[in-house]
């Protein structure tokens, strides 16, 4: 049985609760500071082991106001990595999900706590379905702005953020330069957990989505709130309902993920080298 998360508590302040939480990480860890920070969704996992010298790994749960992770395929840990050029990387392998209804803010904790540990960099990953149909399963997308569907934001009052660099270009020509063939796309978050209809894919497609999927936009908006540079990046599982005639299944997410992780996380341990 786990304790209450404190972000229940309508009364809690988010950011307060993220500074618990980076406090613990330090504790836990050693580190007192960590600089860039990572969200490793479907497919990204073992761009961890290739990024530099983990030198802690531990349960999210034990870090105040993470929940345990609700689906298979991704993980629920938080690891400190020593990078080779002697910084220090907080990749955070649990992801709280919209749909799993526990509200905005315990989706963007892991973000808020990050920034509160130090982080200035943020790397957000995820699965997507592709709408392009030259885009095959396995191929990895840099994101270049969102549309986000959810109806929601981790943003409360009047707080008003600009987010028209929101997916830093500096970041994404870094990434050109470390491989030239690299797409982009808009990626758009709708709220989940089903699997979008063909008709929502069309009106992705119509509104100027590339890649459709359940994470990241939120996350992103909570990033740049926090003063973080974001570079997001899509793994392309499977092209989206009605551009594939073939049903969608979230063992073929898992597949296409494993398929793709080899590379697609060398490439992002070769972006996160040059950071």
């Amino acid at each position: 049985m786990h304790a209450a998360n404190p972000l229940d508590d309508p009364n809690a302040d988010p950011f307060a609760v993220a500074a618990e939480a980076a406090a613990k990480i330090a504790e836990i860890t050693g580190v007192a500071r960590h600089d860039v920070a990572l969200t490793l969704g479907s497919g990204w996992g073992s761009a961890a082991e290739l990024i530099g010298e983990t030198t802690q790994t531990f349960p999210a749960t034990e870090v105040p106001g993470f929940s345990a992770p609700a689906l298979e395929g991704h993980g629920g840990t938080l690891r400190s990595v020593a990078l080779p050029s002697g910084r220090r990387a907080l990749v955070i392998g649990a992801r709280t999900h919209f749909y799993e209804g526990h509200g905005v803010r315990r989706v963007v904790h892991s973000v808020r706590t990050a920034a509160a540990a130090g982080a200035t960099t943020m790397i957000l990953t995820n699965g997507a379905g592709g709408i392009k149909e030259h885009w095959t399963p396995g191929t990895p997308v840099l994101i270049s702005d969102h549309i986000n569907l959810t109806a929601a934001s981790p943003l409360e009052g009047a707080t008003f953020v600009d987010l028209t660099d929101l997916y830093s270009r500096r970041l994404r020509d870094l990434a050109h330069s470390i491989d030239p063939s690299f797409d982009e796309g808009v990626y758009v978050q709708f709220r989940g957990p089903q699997y979008e209809t063909p008709a929502e894919v069309q009106m992705a497609k119509t509104i100027g989505g590339h890649l459709v999927g359940m994470s990241t936009a939120l996350e992103a908006i909570a990033a740049r709130q926090a003063g973080m540079e974001v570079l997001g990046m899509s793994l392309v599982t499977n092209l989206a309902a009605g551009i594939q005639q073939m049903p969608l299944s979230h063992e073929e997410v898992l597949e296409a993920g494993r398929a793709a992780e080899p590379v697609i996380s060398a490439l992002l341990a070769k972006i996160v080298g040059e950071l």
